[in-house]
């Protein structure tokens, strides 16, 4: 692989596994110096031990992002490897699948929390070195969900309808010096998230027919766009959400 992002230092939220970890892994084999987090430090370090074993350079750093306090404390600590991270990949979720009658004021609350207000707070605490270096990409792991109704995930919806506007607005603000924001939507992706409903082999079945390509997803097929938006290639794109869905939000 091209070494791309020579120099550049990242943070990777939700990077213990699925979508998170494998951007984590392909940022780092681009060149950049990967700060990878979560909150299980133990599962952090085995994924920072792996990308340093490919010859990469990785630091595992364990967060609550439910937690206002750790979400800006994991932005502090994120400059101490390598300097201050100037690419902020926000890929940690949570999704709560209840009816929506049944969700109740924590499982909102929590929802959010991880889903929309910590990639605000992160952002707000990294953009500012990234505008003194006029070189700055924000990565949003957004959801075909921003877009349309998933069974039994309202919050989940709403909080990436809200993350994709956050990214919008984070565009308009910073894109003049040189820190572009932009939008990932995967579809149905074979992760720990999705393990309960892709387990049910019809209903894996249905979704995979949804889509254009005939399969569901697995977390490389999120790599090369998450490559792309945070090399120089992508310097005059901002404010956009790529759907990464395999056609499904247009079939």
């Amino acid at each position: 692989m091209t070494r791309v992002l020579d120099g550049r230092v990242a943070l990777v939220t939700g990077a213990s596994s699925g979508i998170g970890r494998a951007i984590a892994h392909a940022l780092a084999a681009a060149g950049a110096a990967v700060v990878v987090s979560a909150r299980r430090l133990a599962v952090l370090e085995g994924v920072a031990r792996s990308i340093r074993d490919q010859g990469g350079r990785a630091h595992a750093l364990a967060a609550d992002l439910a937690s206002r306090a750790d979400a800006l404390r994991c932005a502090a600590e994120a400059a101490q490897p390598y300097g201050a991270p100037v690419i902020l990949v926000n890929a940690a979720g949570v999704n709560i699948r209840k009816p929506m009658l049944d969700l109740t004021l924590d499982d909102i609350d929590v929802t959010l929390a991880v889903n929309l207000v910590a990639p605000m707070l992160l952002a707000q605490a990294l953009a500012p070195a990234m505008i003194a270096a006029r070189f700055g990409r924000i990565i949003n792991i957004t959801s075909q969900q921003q877009a349309r109704a998933f069974n039994h995930s309202g919050i989940y919806g709403a909080s990436k309808g809200g993350l994709a506007s956050l990214t919008r607005s984070q565009a308009e603000a910073w894109s003049v010096h040189g820190v572009t924001a932009n939008a990932i939507a995967p579809g149905v992706v074979a992760t720990p998230m999705t393990a309960e409903v892709l387990g049910d082999h019809a209903r894996a079945a249905a979704l995979a027919g949804r889509t254009m390509a005939g399969r569901n997803s697995v977390p490389d097929d999120l790599v090369g766009t998450a490559l792309f938006l945070a090399s120089d290639a992508a310097a005059y794109i901002t404010g956009q959400t790529i759907f990464v869905d395999g056609g499904l939000s247009v079939s």
